[in-house]
């Protein structure tokens, strides 16, 4: 008796062929997004690198990161109901007199690597050592705290790079005092604390008439409402991954989310903790901060709470659209396993038929009819037609 390749086992291997390129594409994809080297520059921006030594005397300033040739920059803004005044300054020694100046003084620094200039103010506005070292070593959590003749306030500032898609993150410091505002920023690559210094050379609206507790509200407002840009965005791109995902998803698309995912995450880290930061800000007893400005300040709470809310809801988002994205390419999968599965049960009986008379037995009746070959192909035709009509009537194809 001579062997044939059976139909129906080719059909089974070609169905768990199948199913195993589909299971590949997923796992490529995911293996691509999870890869060591991305997960390693998440972990960089969310896990700041340690600079001190331990056993470190606190109050030391250790430069956290090496200037890129670039010279700080410093600004000094002074104004009044009647007056204005604007300066880009070479030296630090310009800055000093604003301690002691009558009017509303705001000193901008951007730069953290000149040591010489932080330490000259830091000594000249008598700021506490514990506080210089929290100004230079970044990454800290956004917090308010009070301090004898000045409040210090931390808090961070996002940009979102529109070329890689990303969320970078800047610490800010505010330091208020009786009649002056000190600022620290890390980069010189712009801020969003352009649309007050707009606001003080045009003279809009109360900010001329007000002192330096409303000019630190106005810097922290200003931070707070350049979150809103950046949820707009990964709004955006959450809104575009949905509709892709409800179509036909390439595998490429999950690592897109999990790079969608990562963003949201480092948007909740900087975020979170602002909410308690300006909760004490608009509650504090200082003497610093008016009652009217306190008024104001929690106006700036609720923008916080608000954009809590919405990070919340855009990771709830992002992480159906991930559940989704696996629900569709499964149902791809069951689908393609449902047609082989139809296809292999269609000619499971035409095997049998074949197999039967392939066998080679001397004596087989059937054999020696002139009309049995075409009735033979009539009955398998008539078979695998009848079949695929149930199918289609139970609507399985």
């Amino acid at each position: 008796m001579s062997e044939r390749p059976s139909t129906t086992s080719n059909l089974a291997n070609a169905a768990t062929g199948a199913a195993s390129a589909l299971t590949s594409v997923t796992l490529h994809a995911l293996n691509g997004a999870m890869h060591p080297l991305r997960t390693a520059r998440v972990i960089g921006r969310l896990v700041h690198r340690v600079v001190q030594e331990p056993g470190t005397a606190p109050g030391v300033l250790i430069q956290a990161r090496p200037g890129r040739g670039e010279k700080v920059r410093l600004q000094l803004l002074e104004y009044g109901p009647d007056r204005f005044g604007e300066e880009e300054l070479d030296d630090v020694a310009g800055a000093l007199a604003a301690r002691d100046n009558p009017a509303v003084s705001w000193v901008n620094v951007d730069g953290l690597h000149d040591l010489e200039v932080l330490s000259r103010l830091r000594d000249h506005f008598s700021l506490h050592p514990l506080v210089m070292e929290d100004v230079v070593q970044v990454g800290h959590r956004a917090k308010v705290e009070e301090y004898e003749g000045y409040l210090y306030l931390v808090l961070p500032m996002l940009r979102f790079n529109e070329e890689q898609g990303t969320v970078e993150a800047e610490q800010v410091s505010v330091i208020l005092g009786p009649t002056w505002v000190l600022t620290f920023q890390e980069e010189q690559v712009g801020d969003a604390f352009e649309p007050v210094r707009a606001r003080l050379r045009g003279s809009h609206g109360r900010i001329r008439h007000r002192g330096a507790d409303y000019l630190a509200y106005a810097l922290v407002d200003a931070v707070v409402d350049g979150y809103f840009l950046i949820l707009e965005r990964l709004g955006d791109a959450v809104e575009a991954l949905d509709e892709e995902v409800m179509g036909d998803p390439a595998p490429t698309v999950l690592h897109r989310i999990h790079h969608l995912k990562r963003e949201l995450l480092l948007l909740r880290k900087s975020v979170w903790p602002l909410r308690e930061a300006l909760s004490s800000f608009a509650r504090t007893e200082s003497e610093l901060v008016s009652d009217a400005t306190q008024l104001f300040a929690r106006d700036v709470y609720d923008h916080a709470i608000q954009v809590i809310d919405t990070v919340e809801t855009l990771r709830d988002l992002a992480a159906g659209i991930t559940d989704l994205y696996l629900s569709r390419v499964g149902q791809r999968t069951n689908e393609v396993m449902k047609v082989l599965t139809i296809m292999a049960t269609i000619f499971i009986p035409l095997t049998f038929i074949v197999g039967v008379y392939g066998m080679n037995f001397e004596y087989m009746p059937e054999l020696r009819i002139p009309w049995a070959y075409p009735a033979l192909w009539a009955l398998m035709i008539g078979l695998g037609g009848g079949m695929t009509w149930v199918f289609r009537k139970r609507k399985w194809l």
